[in-house]
């Protein structure tokens, strides 16, 4: 997923359709010269619908649709027949994407599952013909509903990526490094802040015979919370991850400290965020000997596992997979 493919943002125009109108009409056949009310029901307005589909990872495909518009239904007629339903309109999106109406900042629809089909704009009702409303009183009624208006919204569509394993931590962590070599993943491996601007996928093998989904995130930063850097962009991401891996490189100034600012922005944007099980994890600890990863285990101080890996030594590593495999295989259950 180059980043330029890779959309997970993004802002549509919906109008559903709206309803037909009920019809008024009377009976007129020869040799029936006072027939009763045959007026139908107006169609129902066709529906915005969103439908999970496992196999697309991006919104890019609606990049170029500003404007989702769904047909009206049409008017009812005689004889009770009732007018055609407007056709709905079903947009495929990734699992994992929420929509949310930009006006009010409700929350509209969430796609978890594969073939899940959710109204995001319901159509107008088609209303009721005069023959709806005759009665035993009333058996010539000559009015008739018109149909339910249209409806109108400006939805924010934002997707959040599904993973069991977000990887957490600042730019230049090595977090793309670690992906790299413990899947088949290539994510962008650059010596600069914010190599990784967007989510990269992998699929990690775990003992032969399982496997989990691990999502290198973009670099979080001090002030994330409220927006900084890529602020909110990476945050949304790791409320779906079944855990999460704190990744702090062992030639860092102040590792607890680093540890410290995770944790305080994952509190700062949603705190139930903490409530997720965390892994920490030491990256390029090729450079540390006995003595060192020991100050480091002294000067952290966390109730959290605690392993020193090095992607590029290869070491520590299938310790970490063990690590996130009893975490994940716990939520499973």
């Amino acid at each position: 997923m180059e980043k330029n493919n890779f959309v997970d943002y993004i802002r549509i125009f919906c109008k559903s359709g709206a309803g037909g109108r009920g019809a008024v009409h009377f009976r007129r056949e020869k040799f029936i010269d006072n027939g009763g009310p045959d007026g139908g029901n107006g169609g129902r307005g066709g529906h915005i619908i969103l439908q999970g589909d496992k196999n697309m990872w991006t919104l890019l495909n609606l990049r170029y649709f500003k404007n989702v518009l769904a047909e009206a239904g049409t008017n009812g007629s005689k004889s009770n027949m009732t007018g055609a339903d407007g056709k709905d309109i079903i947009i495929p999106v990734p699992l994992g994407t929420v929509a949310v109406d930009e006006e009010t900042g409700d929350q509209l629809v969430e796609i978890l599952e594969h073939g899940e089909k959710k109204i995001l704009v319901p159509g107008g009702m088609g209303g009721k013909g005069n023959a709806f409303f005759t009665t035993a009183v009333k058996q010539a009624p000559d009015y008739a509903q018109p149909g339910e208006p249209s409806r109108e919204v400006t939805v924010v569509l934002e997707l959040k990526v599904l993973a069991d394993v977000g990887l957490v931590g600042f730019p230049n962590a090595g977090k793309s490094t670690l992906l790299s070599v413990i899947s088949a993943a290539k994510p962008k491996i650059a010596n600069y802040a914010f190599t990784t601007l967007t989510p990269q996928l992998g699929i990690v093998s775990y003992r032969d015979k399982y496997s989990f989904c691990m999502a290198d995130l973009p670099g979080i930063i001090e002030g994330a919370a409220e927006g900084k850097g890529l602020g909110h962009r990476f945050l949304r991401h790791i409320e779906r991850n079944a855990c999460l891996l704190f990744l702090i490189p062992a030639d860092s100034a102040d590792h607890k400290k680093e540890y410290d600012v995770l944790m305080n922005e994952l509190e700062e944007y949603n705190p139930e965020l903490l409530d997720k099980e965390i892994v920490v994890a030491i990256s390029k600890s090729e450079m540390l000997d006995d003595e060192l990863k020991e100050a480091i285990k002294n000067e952290m101080k966390i109730t959290q596992p605690l392993i020193f890996i090095s992607a590029l030594a290869n070491t520590g590593l299938q310790e970490l997979k063990d690590a996130l495999w009893k975490i994940i295989s716990t939520e499973v259950e």
